[in-house]
């Protein structure tokens, strides 16, 4: 199996965050996993095919806005808040404050 991509925190860039923060479908992701913690990317009540959640995973992941942890056939997905506030303090709150709106 290959080794998932995480950028370290000071690869993290502001550009690739707010691209990946550009589409409902990963701003849902992101709400969701606010509001519950922790979840496998199975368990996330998404109407999307799979192959596209797959993708938005990836995206949201490669720019630094989550992180994957593999546990046997399972991926469970998790926020970034901390390196994300310590790269851009703020952001991510103000983000899901607009998102309650």
């Amino acid at each position: 199996m290959r080794t998932m991509y995480h950028p370290n925190v000071n690869e993290i860039n502001l550009s690739t965050v707010l691209y990946a923060l550009s589409d409902q479908i990963r701003l849902n992701i992101i709400k969701i996993l606010d509001e519950n913690g922790e979840q496998s990317c199975s368990s996330l009540d998404i109407r999307s095919p799979k192959s596209t959640l797959s993708h938005h995973f990836k995206v949201l992941r490669e720019s630094g806005v989550i992180h994957t942890r593999l546990e046997g056939t399972q991926r469970f997905i998790s926020i970034r808040y901390d390196d994300l506030n310590s790269r851009f303090p703020g952001l991510l709150s103000a983000v899901l404050q607009g998102l309650e709106q």
